[in-house]
Formats: structure tokens, sequence, C-alpha cells
């Protein structure tokens, strides 16, 4: 014997109460149904509420009311025909008349009494069931329309009445001894009758409640809740897009997701299954082959140690603290007991074991209630500075993380605050019941919605990890970046379960969001030629305004990504990295602009765990950085750095071999694209200097720019020239003492090189002879090439060599950088 309700998007539409109509008479269904509790059709309760209240105020309620008749005459005429349609319409039109007659005499009183209210109420579900019985016996489905306000006896607290359940349960099992020969009662949901016979209403998920108590009345096999989902699921998929359908768990579980804000079932709704032991199924009307969700008293484990996350939206945490509460007895029932004179309704509560403070969660409309019951009851305490006033922090969530599993499994805590703490997510306070069931955390509201990912990403995906990626500078750096994503995307998350979800980026003149995931194989003409589609529209580029937008999307697992060369992007790194967003970067503009800035990023990354990654900051792609950071962990001490770290400068001195004027070099190195437009730019060595600056300050040193020692390869009039034709026309004078200089180097087996050496807290560049055998005469076009002498690699110093620029290898390099935020744990800065 079953029991089934269908919601009000079950039933608000012709094409659904066709998939009702199918699921009784199904296979599964047919023979098998006691009864079949109802909702009002979608919206109508609420345009109920509306009508009376205007009534109220003399407003426009007729309005609403004509809606809904015709709403209703729609839906009859969509099914029933000939008498039957006319029977249905002389039954509309009898309750809407005396709708009508009660919201006349609403307008006459302008007042709305709660039980009033209830009584206009409770029209949704009388139209929806006595209209529903006549579809189905019309369809050849025997059914009958019950009123149920004379078998559900409720207290008369109007809005949200109690049920009386022995009262209840024996009018429920008389009425059903005597049912309608073979046909179905097709129950209205949500409503009741207290002691005078007054109409009442149970409330939110009143309908369901129905359900369970006709079905524990009458020791039904099975509660079937037929909606508009596929059952309870790990989260809410609003929130968290990746949720995944929960197919068993126990009532006790369910009670506590419900209780802190899963909407598909209500608290109130299990408790008569529960004491029955009787199962209750949430299933989907729209997709009666899925078997939904299983509420039973036993549920089996499953794949996980959790069975799902649930949030609560807008709380207010009251705090009560004081040394005059330190061992006292009796304070908090105290505390309480005046809470619950004045009805107030606690969430959540927490209490310090010093017993210093304690902390409880209300909805906002009890917290000004309870604020005065508190001082009322506390007045003398607070006066002579005992406790101190108390206090309500709004704005706030709770976030609650459920499951049996959690009591066989060690370390679910320290996941779940991982997972916030990872994502900079605060938690303001905290919550677990000694069944190990539930641990909740309050957070800032605007971090629902990242925690609740967060925590879920961590449990129920957690062997796949993910980026949110912020992408700034779409140039050539910027674009072979996203060109390697788009290759490597798919390998990454079929081998490496690694998921780069690119949801922001922008060029110098446009940028678009979106939070699903941007197509990197159309962003570049996207932004380069503004196209616009369906759901991407590029807007104009601001930096403020970029940032200001990965903040307000607040997504979890989200890192920046600068790949410019931009003063003013790199300024705004320390805002980014205190939003406890991870920063990828080959803008050296940062780690080499002042001390402080660099110490600033790089111990807040340090302290805080929020990766700062610029590996290809010096050298490209080459693991420079990163080895001399492990050097450090491991307790090794760098001595000596010696390197070339300039590609433009490599390539002019690794050709220079007297088969070519220096001048012809420069000029060959710009004609390849290994200068900037302006030759200058490399060969004043302002980059290798800020290069070495880096590698100095990742050796501990505390130097300014000021501090690198740079020898000039030309002379001012060389940098003095007008452009670059100038600028050549002055080269070709120095070629002969250039010539000279290297025939002298040569004489003596040597060649020039210009080599950068950092020791003993000092750092210089300049242009030396290397002897044969030099590692620095090893290089070939444009390498790059570090040599590090440490306590350990004294005697044959570690050289890292291969090539220090290029779009492709430096991409690499961040991409490398990006994934490993991807990782379980990253590399962090010393």
């Amino acid at each position: 014997m079953l029991v089934l309700k269908f919601g009000g998007s079950s039933v608000g539409s012709p094409a659904a109460i066709e998939n009702v109509i199918r699921i009784l008479d199904d296979s599964e269904h047919r023979g098998k149904v006691a009864a079949v509790v109802v909702s009002a059709f979608s919206g109508v309760t609420d345009a109920l509420i509306a009508a009376a209240r205007l009534a109220a105020v003399s407003g426009a309620w007729e309005a609403l009311i004509g809606d809904l008749r015709k709403r209703h005459r729609d839906m009859a005429a969509c099914f029933l025909e000939g008498e039957d349609h006319e029977t249905a319409r002389l039954d509309l039109d009898g309750m809407l008349e005396e709708l009508t007659r009660i919201l006349k005499g609403i307008e006459s009183l302008g007042e709305l009494s709660p039980s009033i209210q209830d009584r206009v109420m409770s029209f949704g579900e009388r139209l929806s069931a006595a209209l529903l019985a006549r579809i189905f016996r019309a369809r050849g489905i025997a059914a009958s329309c019950l009123d149920t306000r004379p078998l559900i006896k409720t207290d008369d607290a109007y809005g949200r009445a109690a049920v009386i359940p022995a009262e209840t349960y024996a009018n429920i099992r008389r009425f059903f001894e005597n049912p309608a020969s073979g046909s179905i009662p097709v129950c209205t949901g949500f409503i009741g009758s207290d002691s005078r016979g007054r109409t009442t209403t149970l409330g939110r998920g009143g309908s369901d409640l129905t359900a369970s108590i006709i079905g524990a009345a009458l020791e039904a096999e099975e509660v079937e809740i037929w909606t508009d989902v596929d059952g309870i699921l790990t989260a809410d998929p609003r929130l968290v897009n990746n949720s995944l359908r929960i197919a068993t768990l126990s009532y006790v579980e369910a009670m506590e997701l419900s209780h802190f804000g899963a909407k598909v079932i209500y608290p109130p709704t299990i408790r008569p299954s529960f004491e029955r032991g009787i199962p209750i199924t949430i299933r989907n009307t729209f997709n009666p082959a899925c078997p939904g969700t299983r509420i039973v008293r036993d549920a089996p484990g499953g794949d996980y140690p959790i069975r799902g996350i649930s949030s609560m939206t807008n709380i207010v945490l009251i705090r009560v603290q004081g040394s005059g509460m330190v061992g006292v007895t009796g304070f908090s029932s105290r505390l309480f007991g005046a809470l619950a004179r004045k009805g107030i309704n606690i969430i959540l509560i927490t209490q310090a074991s010093s017993e210093y403070s304690i902390c409880f969660a209300v909805l906002p409309q009890d917290s000004g209630g309870a604020l005065a019951a508190l001082e009322e009851e506390f007045g003398r305490e607070i006066a002579s500075g005992a406790i101190e006033k108390p206090l309500g922090e709004e704005e706030l969530s709770i976030i609650a993380v459920v499951g049996a599993g959690m009591k066989r499994s060690s370390g679910i805590s320290g996941k779940v605050f991982h997972a916030l703490g990872r994502n900079g997510v605060n938690v303001v306070a905290i919550a677990q019941g000694s069944s190990e069931l539930n641990i909740s955390a309050v957070v800032a509201r605007q971090d629902e919605a990242k925690a609740l990912n967060a925590i879920h990403e961590a449990f129920f995906l957690s062997t796949v990890r993910s980026v949110n990626l912020f992408l700034l500078g779409l140039g050539l750096i910027g674009g072979t970046l996203l060109d390697q994503i788009a290759r490597q995307k798919e390998i990454l998350a079929a081998e490496y379960k690694i998921r780069i979800n690119v949801v922001g980026a922008a060029n110098s003149r446009l940028m678009v969001f979106d939070e699903a995931g941007i197509d990197v194989t159309e962003l570049r003409s996207l932004l380069t030629k503004g196209m616009q589609n369906s759901s991407l529209r590029p807007e104009p580029y601001s930096l403020p305004d970029f940032i200001s937008r990965m903040k307000l999307m607040n997504l979890p697992n989200t890192a920046f990504c600068d790949c410019t060369a931009s003063s003013e992007v790199s300024a705004v790194y320390g805002d980014v990295i205190r939003s406890s967003v991870p920063i990828v970067t080959p803008n050296k503009g940062a780690n080499s602009g002042s001390l402080a800035y660099y110490r600033e990023l790089t111990e807040y990354s340090r302290e805080r765990g929020i990766p700062y990654l610029y590996e290809t900051t010096v050298c490209a792609g080459l693991p420079v950085i990163s080895t001399l950071r492990d050097l450090h962990l491991s307790g090794d001490k760098v001595h000596r750095i010696e390197a070339v770290l300039s590609g433009t400068l490599s390539f002019i001195f690794n050709n220079f071999d007297g088969s070519s004027p220096f001048s012809a070099l420069v000029r060959e190195a710009r004609t390849r694209g290994y200068t900037e437009p302006d030759p200058r730019d490399d060969l004043n060595a302002m980059d290798a200097a800020r290069k070495v600056l880096i590698l100095a300050r990742e050796c501990g040193m505390a130097l300014e720019f000021s501090a690198v020692n740079i020898e000039p390869i030309l002379p001012p009039a060389c940098f003095n020239a007008k452009g670059v034709d100038e600028f050549f026309a002055e080269l070709e004078k120095l070629d002969g003492a250039f010539e000279k200089r290297r025939k002298e180097a040569e004489n003596r087996g040597e060649a020039l090189r210009y080599v950068a050496v950092i020791e003993e807290g000092s750092a210089c560049l300049s242009l030396r002879p290397e002897p044969e055998g030099s590692p620095f005469r090893s290089l070939v076009d444009s390498d790059n090439v570090v040599v590090i002498t440490t306590s350990r690699y004294s005697k044959l110093p570690m050289v890292i060599k291969g090539p220090g620029a290029g779009a492709q290898v430096t991409a690499g390099g961040i991409f490398a950088d990006i994934v490993r935020i991807a990782g379980p744990a990253h590399i962090r800065p010393m």
C-alpha cells in the first residue's frame, strides 16, 4: 500500500498532470495506491496570500481571483468534456464565490487575521484536489476528492499549526476503514482544522507532512513524494552545478540536511514516517524512470564519508559573553529559557569550553526579539559588567556537512576546514553534535556558494581537481597559453583529473566573464574582434572592474594569471592575494619592485598558504626559482650564482665570432624577434638586472634594484639617439672597439659573455671574457644558463641550461604553475 504526494509543480500544467496520470496507471502503482495527496497548482498559494493582503488594504484583489478562475477553468477544459466539464466548472465557481465573500469581508474589516489567512490559503488545495479527482476519473482512474480538514486535527497556531497525532490518526483510520469502493482519495495537502473546526495550515512543506501522516496512520509500505527534481542531491543544484543524487539516506541524515536548508523535504515531514519506520522516497514527476532518493531507518553506507551538504542563507549569530558566565550554574538554562518564553527558535548553538561565551543562530526576524529577551533576563549582569551586552552579527549563512559515515572516518573535520581555508572562507563559528552526524560552520553570506562548492569538490569530486582561471593579457604569451590549454585540456581531465576553466579573461580593450567556463578556442577572437554570441558579451576593459568582478564571482579554486608586463597590474597583486586568490605570473614587476612589496607578497603567501607562483619571471620555463626554493627548504646554502639571463645578449655574444660586426648581429637579433622593436630596451640590460634582483631576493638578500651594479654594454650616445635608425648609426661606430675587445679575448683563448653574478650580498652584471670549458661558452642561440654553487654543490656547481625566452617555453612554465595550483599540494614560496 502506497501513499503518493504530488507537489505544485507536478500538477501545475496540463503536461505535468499527464505525467501524474501515467504514474498512477503504470505497473508500479496500479492497484497499490491507498491515497494521493496534492498541493495547490504552482503559484496559487502565493496568489491567494497576495489577494488577502490586498483586500485588507482595499487593493485590487479581484484581478488575482479572476486569474485563478481562468487558470483552473483552462485546466478543466484540457481534460474534461460535456457534463464532467460543466459540473467541474460549477464546483469551481462555487468555491471561488465562497473565497470572494471571505475577501470582501476582509476588505470591509480592513484586517487580515492569521485564522482568516489560513482559510483563504486553503482554497488552493481544495480547488486542486476537486479538479484533479474529476480529471483522474475522466481518464479511467477511480478517484474521489477528500477534504482532509475534518481528519487532520491541529492546535490553533495558524500559519504553522502542529498536528495532534492521536486524534488525527484515529480519524484517518476510521475514514479509510470504509473508503469509496475501489476509489483513490485525492486528498488536500497542507490544511487541517483546530478543535473549533476552524481551518489551519501546516506551514512550509505542509502537503508533504499530510502525506507522511496519512502513510503513518495507515502503516503504508511507503510514502512517495513526487516533485520536480530527481531526489535529494548532495548540494543545492542552484549553487553547486555538479551536485549528485543521493540514492539512500537515513531519517536522521534527511532531517539534518532539511533542517539546514535542503528544500526538497522538510523536517516535520520525516517524523511520522520515522516513528513508524515507513520509507519515504523522493521522486521526479518529470523523470519517473529515476529511482529518486529513498529515506529509511538504517541506510547502507555509500561511496563517500558524507551524504550531503546543505546551507541556510541569511541567519543572525548572537553572542553572549563575559567573565560572569564562567562556572555559574544555571546560566544556560536562564538564557535558553528566556528565549523559549518568547517563542524564539534556535537553529545552532556553540559554546566555548572556557564557558566565557555562547553563540547561537536565529532567523533575522527573530533576532530583535532574542536580543530584547536576553537584555531583559540579564539586565543586572549587563549593568554590572559581569557580561557584555549581547550582540547580533548579520549577513551570515550556515553550512552543514551531514553523514553517518563520519563516525567511521577520520579527518572529516580537517578536510572540511582545509577546503574552506584554501579558498579564503573565514569560519565565524563551528558546531558539531556528539553523534558525529553533522559539522556546521557559520560563514559570511557572500561566501556561501563558494564554501558549498569547495566542500562539495573536496568530498564528492576529490579525484577531480579544478582551477577557475582569470586570465589577464592575451598577447603572444597569453595567446600561446590558451593554445596549450586547449590542446591539453582533455588529456588533463581524462588522465590526471584536472580541470582548468577559464572563467574570466581580458586584453587591453575588452573583458569577458562566464562562471560556466569560456571556450578557450574562441576567446581570442571574442576579445580581439569584439564578437558576441548568445551567452558571452564582452565589455570594455578596466583593471579595477576586472578585479572587482573576480572577487564578486567568488568562485572556489580561483586563480589569477597575469600575462602582461604591466606595472599597473602587478601593483594589484597585494589586493588579489589578500582576497585569497592564488597568483601565477611571468610579470617581473612585483618581485623586482620595492623589497617591501616583494616581502609583503611572498610572506603573505607563505603564512596563509595562498600560492604566489612566478617561476617564469626568470629564464621562462627553466626550473630556476623552484630549484633555489628546494635547496633552501632542504637546508642547503647558496654561496654564488653566475648566469646569462638575457636571451638577446646571449644570442649576440654566442655568435660574436668575428664573422659579422657587432652592429650586424644586433640587427639580426632584431630581425629574428629576439629584441624589442627598439633594441636598446634589451641592450640596456635592465631586464636581466630585474631577473638578477629576483634571484638575489630568492636567496634571502635584502636588495633594492638600485643596489644591482650594471656595467653598460654601450656608451650614452647610443641610448640618447633619437630613433632606431640613429641608434644603429651610433652602434656602427663602435664595431671596431667591440672587434678589438673580442680579438684580445680570442688571443687568450677566451670569448666575451654578458654574465650576472650574485655573491656575498651583492649582485652585478658585466661583459667579461670566459675561458674554454666555461659553461657560458656552451650556449647555443638565445639559451640561458644559471650556475649555482652551494654548500652541497661546491666542487661541481649545479648547472641549469636551456631556452630562457620564447612564447612556447614561457607559456609552458605558466601552464605548469597553474596545474600546480590544481594539485592537492602546491609548492610554496620560501
